[in-house]
């Protein structure tokens, strides 16, 4: 994590709490949370929940989106760039980097995940607990792996992708941009088409999928 004194959390859901948890074990000493719909004198784990903050961030913090889903992910970050408010990522200390692999501002990277060796992940992704990134994999931007997904080696995932609990991308494989991939789902060829694809092996059930 590239903050060391403080984070501005952008969110209040489930997905918050697991940034909070991996920012503070990664050593952030304060946290501010901030959601439309916080309930006045809101906290978390003694730390405040706002509805709104707009003024300067103080030195040395930063701010992440907390927000699951990869749209309102950018929007957040894009509004944070706008405000003047440093992006971080924040990386657990009980994820492995591999060597040569590179992660890109705004992202998080959850207890237990992987980032093989050469691997490079995009802007604002979610890289969840468990995850696997093998080598030399590519991830597009504001992309959400979600936990125990794995993608093997030199795989090339495009932006707002989502892959769901447990699924699996065999090597080497591409899949486009705005593509959703359900839980437990197999993926053992190229997907060019954006879409909502389920199943061992995977297959189209919706064009609707990953917002883009």
């Amino acid at each position: 994590m590239t903050c060391t004194k403080g984070l501005l959390i952008l969110g209040f859901g489930g997905h918050a709490r697991s940034v909070a948890d991996v920012a503070l074990s990664a050593g952030a000493e304060q946290l501010l949370f901030v959601d439309e719909q916080a309930r006045v004198g809101e906290e978390f784990l003694g730390f405040s929940v706002l509805r709104e903050f707009s003024g300067p961030l103080p030195k040395g913090w930063a701010c992440l989106s907390a927000t699951g889903n990869n749209q309102k992910r950018k929007r957040q970050l894009e509004q944070a760039v706008s405000a003047g408010w440093p992006l971080t990522s924040v990386l657990s200390p009980r994820a492995t980097i591999g060597v040569g692999a590179s992660i890109s501002p705004g992202c998080f990277v959850a207890h237990h995940a992987h980032i093989g060796p050469m691997a490079k992940v995009g802007v604002g992704c979610i890289i969840n607990t468990g995850a696997i990134i093998d080598h030399e994999c590519v991830v597009g931007d504001y992309a959400h792996i979600s936990i125990n997904a794995s993608l093997a080696g030199r795989c090339s995932i495009g932006n707002f992708v989502f892959l769901g609990a447990g699924s699996a991308v065999i090597d080497g494989i591409a899949i486009a941009d705005g593509v959703t991939i359900g839980a437990g789902g197999v993926v053992i060829k190229n997907i060019d088409q954006p879409g909502t694809y389920v199943g061992i092996p995977v297959k189209m059930i919706s064009k609707t999928g990953a917002s883009i």
